[in-house]
């Protein structure tokens, strides 16, 4: 692991965060992640136009020139060629509640092992939704306990990701992946009114088929399909072999080939 924390390097065993942190204790902030391959971070425009709207989202400032700055020392010393990056924003020091402090923001980069994604994705719908209508919708916090929930009922039940509806019955997305579903030769992905996070992953699979259909889907459409996949930073385009136990017809089907091929050979360009 390499570990940058407010303007300077740091090792994995330091003690690096105020317990005063918003972070820490409110979940107050931001974060990203991206693939390192090679010491080049992958769609890091993208990355960071996202990690600017969370935090304006949050009403956290953000200077991206230090966010590049950082990044950039933190892949100088990274070695493996393949590794997780990832890079969080906190609201920094404030009073135990859930009222902001005056200091300014914390800011911490770091990298870890890359491990390979299984050749596909067994999933489980949960019984707890997403609030299309929350206000943190659309922004990439660092507010995960639903996720970690849901994460668990699905390991409970053999499953490696958990599906979430949102409050109206509709497909939203995975803890931490969007989806896509095949149906009778078209793809389909909910779309952002569903509460949905706007993947980096999802946005480069749409502009790159160019033919996705983006609409609202009942939650049922998944169990309904020809062939599903999971889109997200760290594993690309996963087929979806099983819903809840039950297999899907096509592992991977014919437009999850296609979208495997295209992302494969337009992602040669690192920073699309």
């Amino acid at each position: 692991m390499t570990l940058w924390v407010n303007g300077s390097i740091a090792q994995a065993s330091d003690p690096v965060l105020r317990a005063d942190d918003h972070g820490f204790t409110v979940g107050d902030g931001v974060f990203e992640t991206m693939k390192l391959i090679d010491g080049r971070p992958f769609a890091l425009t993208r990355h960071l136009r996202r990690l600017q709207s969370s935090a304006d989202g949050l009403g956290i400032a953000l200077d991206l020139a230090v966010v590049r700055a950082a990044l950039a020392q933190v892949i100088a010393l990274e070695q493996a060629p393949l590794a997780r990056l990832r890079v969080t924003v906190t609201a920094g020091s404030a009073p135990f509640g859930t009222d902001r402090g005056e200091g300014g923001p914390t800011l911490i980069v770091a990298t870890s092992p890359l491990a390979d994604w299984p050749a596909s994705a067994d999933v489980s719908i949960v019984p707890w939704t997403r609030n299309e209508r929350a206000a943190t919708v659309g922004l990439k916090t660092t507010s995960y306990a639903d996720n970690v929930i849901a994460l668990r009922h699905a390991h409970a039940r053999g499953a490696g990701e958990a599906i979430f509806a949102n409050t109206i019955g509709e497909l939203c997305e995975g803890t931490g992946s969007n989806i896509f579903i095949g149906r009778a030769g078209t793809l389909l992905t909910p779309a952002l009114s569903s509460g949905c996070l706007p993947g980096i992953t999802r946005e480069l699979v749409i502009e790159w088929l160019g033919d996705v259909v983006e609409r609202p889907l009942p939650i049922t459409a998944l169990s309904d399909c020809d062939e599903a996949f999971l889109t997200s930073s760290t594993r690309d385009i996963q087929p979806i072999r099983t819903v809840d136990g039950i297999a899907l017809p096509g592992v991977p089907g014919p437009l999850t080939r296609r979208a495997s091929e295209i992302f494969s050979e337009r992602s040669a360009e690192l920073d699309p």
